[in-house]
């Protein structure tokens, strides 16, 4: 759908929205819309939280635990923490002249703490070989992210994130065994308008058990369990839109050479919005399935691939209404994976162990539940090189394209669903960098630099101003983040 189109389709929705979307309720709505925009991922990751090998360092052995601590420190720049728009125009509630992209210098404080049961890499490597595997395995940490900025209004922002997750493993390796695991994320999500009493910041919970089955000494692996997603939103504003998500899941692999694997997987989700009737959209409870089989290893000494085709759809509450648009499609996965220097080594199929340096390429076609039109579609190419240099300094860099494909939007207008724009797609495209030089084994120099940027000629309605005058929420933003700093991990 074309800009103007979209903008044709929201004059005729406000015949009916007029008397709904009052000037008071404009920054709201808009609001919303910047949260849908945000629900992509986490502002502001850390490049060592992304990946356990970054994270950890030799540990503290304490009998037969491992302990983790760590802690980081970073200064940096962010270009426009509240996804603002950067299109100019005066019926744009989201960019400029009223609301410009925000820049401001920010401070991060990360501690963090790990802890886990001896792995049999240490055991070897300290001379204490199991025959057999533990009978009880354990890992979990907690890392929490202090953001502290600096620049015109954005003394109210300071903010702090956290990530945590635990998991406890019995007879893992043995033919029959059990896992429990847990997390608890809070994660931090600006809107446009700058007040942190109307943020979408959310605290995700979850929770979750599987069997896992390992006849024939681990070369096929079978897995089945529950889990428990809760995604519960902190402010008023945002209450509306928590929800909560019941997974069953099955996982089967099987091994027929030393880095190869036949696998398959099956996820069938119940997702329920409990306060839908007071959100600002349309949002439409859900029984989303997916499946996939594919194959992951080693075709040369060098060269990995991952290759997987499924199938998934979304099964919305009531599919004969309208605002019901199903997905209905094929999945799938290609990746190729080229390791330098030297070969794949022998870890677990598609796992790369610490040092190898590798160049990916990939596409991935997948959906994903949205609070914005309540799903969508993602057409993606990636790519990614991972260096690391004598054992001390790592690189790593990331590039993405994708197509983001909509359907309809539907505005909650009282109760009835009121579509105000058709089916549309999004283009995101972005990159970044993560390099850290290790002076010694527990104490590193780093920095991250992140940019992403989406297009689109798309504007869903967003109120009218006092005199009357429609607005509209621009999809089009940009962003750039770059830090730098030190951490000290053990």
């Amino acid at each position: 759908m074309t800009k103007r189109s979209a903008q044709s389709l929201a004059s005729r929705s406000f015949g009916s929205l007029g008397r709904w979307l009052r000037p008071g309720r404009a920054c709201a709505v808009a609001a919303g819309a910047a949260a849908l925009l945000s629900w992509t991922s986490e502002a502001s990751a850390q490049g060592w939280l992304a990946d356990r090998r970054y994270t950890e360092g030799p540990g503290i052995r304490t009998g037969d635990l491992e302990l983790h601590p760590g802690i980081g420190g970073e200064v940096g720049y962010d270009s426009n923490w509240f996804y603002r728009s950067h299109t100019e125009g005066p019926n744009i509630s989201n960019g400029p002249p009223a609301l410009p992209p925000a820049d401001a210098a920010i401070f991060r404080i990360t501690p963090s703490f790990y802890v886990s049961t001896l792995g049999q890499q240490r055991l070897d490597a300290a001379g204490n070989s199991r025959l057999e595997p533990r009978v009880v395995s354990f890992r979990g940490g907690v890392a929490a992210t202090g953001r502290f900025f600096i620049g015109k209004d954005m003394g109210r922002q300071h903010n702090i994130g956290l990530n945590s997750d635990a998991r406890l493993d019995i007879n893992q390796g043995r033919p029959i065994g059990f896992g429990v695991f847990a997390g608890y994320n809070r994660l931090i999500q600006p809107q446009v308008v700058a007040d942190p009493n109307l943020s979408f910041n959310r605290s995700d919970l979850r929770g979750g058990a599987e069997i896992v089955g390992m006849p024939g000494g681990g070369t096929l692996d079978l897995r089945g369990g529950y889990q428990i997603n809760a995604a519960l939103f902190e402010e008023t504003n945002g209450v509306p839109y928590s929800n909560l998500t019941h997974e069953v899941f099955v996982k089967n692999r099987w091994r027929f050479r030393p880095r190869t694997a036949v696998f398959h997987d099956t996820s069938l989700r119940f997702i329920n919005y409990p306060n839908a009737d007071r959100a600002l959209n349309y949002l439409n409870d859900s029984t989303p399935i997916r499946t996939r089989l594919g194959v992951t290893g080693l075709l040369t000494e060098r060269f990995g691939v991952l290759l997987a085709a499924g199938y998934g759809a979304t099964f919305f509450k009531d599919p004969a209404a309208a605002s019901s648009t199903q997905y209905d499609s094929i999945n799938g996965q290609a990746e190729g994976t080229f390791y330098l220097g030297q070969g794949g080594g022998t870890d677990e199929p598609g796992q790369a162990t610490l040092l190898l340096s590798t160049v990916s390429l990939g596409f991935l076609r997948d959906f994903q539940n949205s609070l914005l039109g309540n799903f969508y579609n993602t057409n993606r190419v990636y790519g990614r090189l991972e260096y690391w240099f004598g054992g001390k300094t790592v690189i790593r860099f990331d590039a993405y394209g994708e197509q983001l494909n909509y359907p309809p939007v539907f505005l909650n207008a009282a109760g009835v669903p009121t579509q105000v724009t058709g089916e549309f797609s999004n283009f995101r495209v972005g990159g970044g960098v993560f390099a850290e030089y290790r002076i010694t084994s527990s104490f590193g120099i780093n920095t991250t630099i992140d940019y992403v940027q989406q297009l689109s000629d798309t504007q869903i309605p967003a109120g009218v101003t006092a005199a009357g005058a429609p607005l509209v929420f621009d999809l089009n933003y940009r962003r750039f983040q770059a830090f730098a700093g030190v951490r000290y991990f053990f």
